[in-house]
């Protein structure tokens, strides 16, 4: 499986790399990075704090597009539809692990998906996609006698607030007490805001440090209260997952996919 990676000069794309490099059965093609940044015609391997492997980071992301079986993309919202049409172009599969994505960003992914296989997921941890599916249950068994309250923190360097995997616990929340996020999150609260309203689904977020990432679900009722957590000690659980899902797309139809259907969930 060949595999390239877009942003690959970053935290998480250098840790895309090394797990790349390492996984048998991989394959590394390349990695880019945008215009003026200092790594550009670095060893993409050894700017990873490998050996080097004789492939330069570029800016030149169509070759690397027609170069890949599958593209992991951890970058911005802004650069997913130049991604995404690049696919299309030389299909190939994209590994989408980039969050922030707005209404019309996320209509452009399920359009895409017509034509190429796309895993997309708030977070690639194991662990967590685990935490979806439980989230999703007990917001089924317990009703809206409890409020729910989704708590996240992240390092200092973040830019996105609920962070991506906040927001998708807040949808399997949702979806199993049979409503509409949009109809129920409550976010940004300050100042005399009113009770809190019966169903709401709230959102906190923190930031600060190096905290890989930590999120909880509260589930407060009068006199009980349950909670599920799950903190990140590393962020390598994200690469070895983004890896694992770049390996399933081999064979895979054109289509829109999570991590839960990497982990035969669903």
């Amino acid at each position: 499986m060949k595999i390239g990676i877009v942003g690959c000069a970053g935290r998480m794309g250098q840790m895309l790399v090394q797990e790349v490099t390492n996984t048998d059965g991989c394959e590394l093609t390349g990695g880019t990075e945008g215009p003026g940044n200092p790594a550009l015609g670095s060893d993409v391997a050894a700017h990873a704090g490998l050996s080097a492997c004789g492939l330069e980071i570029s800016e030149d992301a169509a070759a690397l597009f027609a170069a890949a079986d599958v593209i992991i993309d951890f970058t911005l919202p802004v650069a997913t539809p130049h991604h995404l049409e690049l696919a299309k172009t030389h299909n190939t599969a994209l590994i989408l692990g980039t969050t922030g994505h707005d209404a019309d960003g996320l209509a452009l992914i399920e359009a895409a998906a017509k034509d190429i296989t796309i895993v997309k997921a708030m977070n690639f941890s194991i662990g967590v996609n685990v935490l979806f599916a439980l989230t999703e249950q007990l917001s089924g068994i317990l009703d809206d006698d409890y409020d729910i309250e989704i708590m996240e923190m992240h390092h200092k360097h973040k830019v996105d607030a609920p962070s991506g995997t906040a927001i998708g616990l807040g949808e399997a929340a949702a979806k199993g007490r049979g409503v509409k996020l949009d109809d129920v999150s409550a976010r940004g609260r300050d100042g005399i805001t009113g009770a809190r309203n019966k169903g709401d689904i709230g959102f906190t977020s923190l930031r600060g440090g190096e905290v890989v990432g930590e999120h909880t679900v509260v589930y407060a009722g009068d006199s009980e209260r349950v909670e599920l957590v799950h903190k990140a000690a590393s962020r390598g659980i994200f690469s070895k997952g983004a890896v694992r899902a770049a390996s399933w797309t081999e064979g895979q139809a054109p289509g829109l996919y999570d991590m839960l259907d990497v982990l035969g969930f669903k």
